[in-house]
């Protein structure tokens, strides 16, 4: 597959920069059998599951990754995105820095009137740099600083400011384990209620964790899609849900993937006998078409941008030419994109 084959022309105003009330979406469902696409809401989601079937949800939690600080002698004003931990005891992480030019190893750089410093060690790509953080505090004190001098991570193509509702609005109500600088957005669409009205009909939740990175939205830069390469991505599938997962599989039942992300990780630990495997690690798996995926049999996700890694996935679950003709109906029928826009359920 290459790159091109993932272009479409999306209007900038289909792309949602707030969402809809939570669980209160439009839902195209694709049956990847029938060959069909229909529009419905997000409710209708109960009616395609039932006893025994299983979702995978990522209870990843999202924490204010985007800084905004100040470099010491000229003040100039400094953004710096916190990507992954490298070494908690040495407060060492990995950012990317803006303007990228004004930063060099050896600068200090101050975060408004916190005790917070940091100093940049190293250079890593061409905005990337590891730095050093000055604290005196434990993790949890340092953690508590960034919360409190951060901004919700809200992706640059929503073309706005993070707001104060975006801390609630860009969580899932499942969020549980800190480390993630994007949110598994299909995850937003869930409200307690909704997951209560699921467990009532004897669905299962089978929770992973893969801390989301930037490399989601990284612009792929290569047209032959086998020379691109993603970033590594933090994850952990326990004993308990892989059983709950294997139990759906044995008995025939839906296994849903919620969301690109939980797909990403459930289908990077398969066993020989095709059957989900406990594990805690990291994982670049590029999914793009043809793939043969061995554990999810139907996946709930956004409606994503062009050419980016997620459509990709995507189309390799639905199918490159359905995932095609539901994108284009989506753009007929306004349907809205990005992390805070409508649902895609593929059956």
């Amino acid at each position: 597959m290459k790159l091109s084959e993932f272009k479409f022309d999306l209007p900038e105003s289909l792309i949602a920069k707030y969402p809809v009330e939570r669980g209160e979406s439009r839902l195209m469902v694709v049956d990847r059998k029938a060959k069909t696409i229909e529009h419905k809401q997000f409710s209708d989601m109960l009616s395609y599951f039932g006893d025994g079937d299983v979702m995978v949800i990522n209870n990843t939690k999202v924490f204010p990754a985007r800084l905004y600080g100040n470099k010491e002698k000229t003040g100039a004003k400094i953004e710096v995105f916190l990507l992954r931990e490298l070494n908690r005891e040495m407060k060492l992480w990995d950012v990317l820095v803006d303007p990228a030019r004004k930063i060099r190893v050896g600068n200090k750089l101050y975060f408004g009137d916190s005790d917070l410093v940091a100093e940049v060690i190293d250079n890593t790509t061409s905005r990337g740099r590891t730095i050093r953080f000055l604290f005196d505090g434990n993790h949890e004190e340092f953690m508590k600083a960034v919360d409190e001098l951060g901004e919700t991570p809200i992706p640059r193509a929503m073309n706005r400011e993070a707001e104060d509702a975006d801390r609630e609005d860009y969580q899932t109500v499942f969020a549980q384990h800190v480390g993630a600088v994007a949110a598994p957005t299909a995850g937003l669409h869930f409200t307690k209620a909704m997951m209560k009205r699921m467990e009532i009909k004897g669905i299962d939740f089978a929770p992973i964790t893969l801390h989301v990175g930037l490399g989601t939205f990284r612009q792929v830069d290569v047209e032959d899609l086998t020379k691109h390469k993603t970033d590594s991505e933090n994850y952990k599938i326990s004993e308990e849900s892989a059983k709950i997962v294997n139990t759906a599989l044995d008995a025939g039942k839906r296994v849903c993937a919620i969301g690109t992300t939980s797909l990403k990780a459930i289908e990077s630990s398969v066993s020989a006998n095709s059957r989900l495997k406990p594990v805690e690690g990291w994982t670049d798996r590029f999914i793009f078409p043809p793939y043969d995926f061995k554990i999810a049999n139907s996946l709930l996700t956004s409606l994503h941008l062009p050419e980016s890694i997620l459509i990709m996935m995507t189309s390799a679950f639905g199918g490159h030419e359905l995932i095609k003709e539901a994108y284009q109906a989506a753009i007929k029928e306004k349907y809205r994109f990005f992390s805070y826009g409508d649902a895609m359920l593929i059956i």
